[in-house]
């Protein structure tokens, strides 16, 4: 899909747009309501009887016998004529355990822009708003949540129904990068910078950023643009603490190549397509064999300590593998190590995950409200209810 440099809904949130409030001038426009939800429909659901058939349990009739006389449990619970079953069920013939094989469901993404003041959690025994009372409701399985952000943190969250996706998303060793927009009271020193890219210990262990660059500010009010490959609790607020500075607000604005779209407001959410889960999932797979690499690479060499290689710089780099225009161009040979550094898509309008599947949305809001009728495979633009 060709984005256009003219249209704003295809840009990123950048971090120089939060530094000078025009993040929060958008958000604070008025919005129309959006348009009702077209859900996917359910995933296969194949009914008992064909299932054990085909396991080889006997026929189809036969089976309808053994269901009606009440020897088949599902999920330990009698089953019943034409009774459906799906990925993840347990069923017993007898009392015995039969395998069965029902591929399971295409993992599905959304990214949601949290505001301040909401928990990422299903169960809140303080009865606060919870992020997950607006996400859209899920037939099988449910929502798991790529890492975590504090009550007062703001940004972009990703839920996933795969928990495999989501493990490769935010487990250490992979290495994702999280990019925040940090406001804090006053400015950093350079024996401060230091310590934070170096290491500062903290009551779970040494923690550093990847990188800190300034961001101006209006008085004691500093901001800094920082990224970090790790998400332990409150983990940005308590670096800066443990140097003597209190942040008064953090932003998440990136999470591996996934970018908080413009135009996203707070408290909405927005659903992946295809392309962009495959894309979001090949970044994690990448990460992975990377980190593998790295590992089993030799600490020392004769005699002389291994030093870590520098990164490239954040500014000027594209995301990997994909061309000014948004389309998948199969890169050369000598770009492939370059395809393999973090993204930085803060500095261009094109290329980033998210960026197709968020156009394409705002192209289908426009089309049905002139047309004044839905289509039954758009993917979901929303707010909470």
């Amino acid at each position: 899909m060709k984005h256009e440099e003219s249209n704003p809904q295809t840009t990123v949130i950048r971090f120089e747009d939060v530094v000078s409030g025009q993040f929060d001038a958008e958000d604070a426009q008025t919005v129309a309501h959006p348009l009702k939800r077209v859900l996917a429909p359910q995933p296969e659901s194949p009914k008992l009887h064909k299932v054990l058939a085909q396991a080889g349990m006997g026929s189809r009739l036969e089976m309808e016998q053994l269901i009606m006389e009440g020897r088949i449990t599902v999920n330990n619970e009698p089953a019943h004529i034409g009774q459906r079953v799906q990925f993840g069920d347990h069923v017993k013939v007898n009392g015995k355990p039969i395998r069965f094989r029902i591929e399971p469901p295409p993992a599905r993404v959304i990214a949601y822009h949290k505001p301040a003041g909401e928990v990422v959690s299903n169960d809140d025994p303080q009865n606060r708003p919870t992020v997950f009372r607006k996400l859209p409701k899920l037939f099988q399985g449910k929502w798991q949540s790529v890492g975590r952000l504090d009550l007062n943190t703001e940004g972009l969250l990703l839920f996933t129904s795969s928990g495999e996706l989501a493990n490769n998303l935010m487990h250490p060793r992979f290495g994702l990068e999280r990019e925040y927009a940090v406001r804090v009271l006053g400015a950093l020193n350079q024996e401060e910078k230091k310590r934070l890219l170096e290491g500062v210990r903290l009551d779970d262990g040494l923690a550093n950023f990847g990188s800190i660059e300034e961001g101006g500010g209006e008085g004691s009010n500093c901001w800094y643009r920082v990224t970090i490959s790790e998400g332990r609790n409150r983990e940005v607020r308590r670096m800066f603490e443990a140097v003597g500075h209190a942040v008064s607000r953090l932003i998440r604005i990136r999470y591996g190549a996934m970018v908080l779209p413009r135009g996203l407001k707070r408290g909405a959410w927005m659903e992946l397509d295809a392309g962009d889960i495959n894309s979001l999932t090949q970044k994690a797979r990448n990460s992975a064999s990377a980190a593998s690499a790295d590992a089993a690479k030799p600490v020392a060499e004769e005699g002389v300590a291994r030093e870590r290689t520098p990164r490239p710089p954040l500014r000027g780099r594209r995301p990997a593998g994909r061309s000014p225009t948004g389309r998948g161009n199969k890169p050369n040979a000598g770009t492939s190590a370059a395809n393999n550094a973090q993204p930085d898509p803060l500095k261009t309008n094109f290329g980033y995950i998210g960026a197709d599947s968020y156009t394409r949305q705002r192209q289908e809001q426009g089309s049905k409200r002139g047309a004044g009728s839905g289509s039954s495979g758009a993917r979901r633009l929303g707010k909470g209810r």
